[in-house]
């Protein structure tokens, strides 16, 4: 498995556990106001959303430079 596939696996299942967090935010919120760690279960998982969505968001675009790169220097030959 290459890096990729890694972090996309890693992509699906962090947007379960944010998911999840957010479902635990509403249900103890419905309760009462939440402590504080309740708005880290789902903001936790966001970031690595974040970190994660971009790298995949940016990668066709790195992967479409790097082949036209390689087709410019064969062509040079």
């Amino acid at each position: 498995m290459n890096i990729n596939e890694w972090i996309r696996q890693a992509h699906r299942w962090v947007s379960i556990a944010f998911t999840a967090g957010v479902i635990l935010n509403i249900v103890v919120m419905a309760k009462g106001p939440p402590p504080p760690w309740v708005g880290l279960m789902a903001l936790i998982p966001l970031l690595l959303l974040l970190i994660t969505g971009l790298y995949l968001f940016v990668l066709p675009y790195t992967a479409r430079r790097r082949s036209v790169g390689r087709a410019d220097s064969t062509r040079a030959r």
